[in-house]
């Protein structure tokens, strides 16, 4: 497990617009994923009234929404919450890997931030690992990247 990651940064999310696109699939985990990341918007300014929710059926139908969402214009930066646990079959290779791209794709063309809390793990106890246990809680971190990527954007756009 990596120790590496971002030097954590105070940011204000006063005035953005959240989205976030939570999938259904590993509820258990996800649902952890979207504690800590509500739990970050929060602290950072971003209420309810400044961010939706959306829940898709599993990984594979989070880029989707999240173009869906891009096309409105209306926010500043979506967070994308997923888990995908490998599996004996390549479905856990084919799911993870358009799921990140779909979500790339969905950043580059809408130029809107768009972050992947999406876990990609072997193991269930991995993921629960990520979603609030030993390994931090990548949701969390998600809705931190996505704050700074929106206000650092519009800072290079200005």
């Amino acid at each position: 497990m990596s120790r590496l990651s971002p030097t954590p940064r105070s940011l204000s999310g006063a005035g953005l617009r959240v989205g976030v696109v939570a999938a259904r699939f590993n509820g258990e985990i996800v649902e952890r994923l979207l504690a800590g990341a509500l739990e970050t918007l929060d602290a950072a300014g971003i209420g309810e009234e400044a961010r939706a929710i959306v829940r898709v059926p599993g990984a594979w139908e989070i880029p989707q929404a999240l173009e869906a969402m891009a096309r409105q214009g209306k926010w500043d930066a979506l967070v994308a919450l997923g888990a995908v646990v490998r599996g004996e079959t390549p479905h856990f290779d084919i799911v993870a890997g358009e799921c990140s791209r779909g979500a790339s794709e969905v950043a580059l063309r809408h130029g809107v931030p768009v972050t992947f809390g999406v876990l990609t793990c072997d193991t269930f106890e991995q993921a629960m690992a990520r979603a609030g246990g030993e390994a931090g809680n990548k949701g969390a971190e998600a809705a931190s990247a996505a704050i700074e990527l929106a206000r650092e954007l519009a800072r290079i756009r200005a």
